[in-house]
């Protein structure tokens, strides 16, 4: 009885850490985001924390975002994951790739 408690318990705990990071998945999601053009992500997402100039022209946009965490023992810290967003923009300024780090 308690080997299957202490079982049942590894394998949630197992599960739960294999799963990705839904706070930035949910921000993440290309399907919404498709067509849209810099106006839209300054409105919704604030100024970009950096902007610099593709080559081939368009502009590319940094935003640093806290997404989810975790807790550490032994005093059950929260840590904050820290990622790095970055969205590429064509020439007509609209979304034409994004890339995330560090989450």
């Amino acid at each position: 009885m308690i080997r299957q408690l202490i079982a049942g318990i590894v394998a949630v705990l197992l599960l739960s850490a294999c799963g990705g990071n839904p706070y930035l998945e949910a921000s993440l999601n290309p399907a919404e985001f498709e067509g849209k053009d810099k106006a839209w992500f300054e409105e919704k997402w604030g100024p970009p924390t950096g902007k610099s100039q593709r080559f081939f022209g368009g502009e590319t946009w940094v935003y640093h975002r806290m997404a989810g965490g975790e807790k550490h023992f032994p005093f059950f810290n929260f840590a904050p994951n820290s990622c790095e967003i970055t969205l590429d923009f064509d020439k007509e300024e609209k979304l034409d790739s994004y890339d995330y780090t560090d989450c």
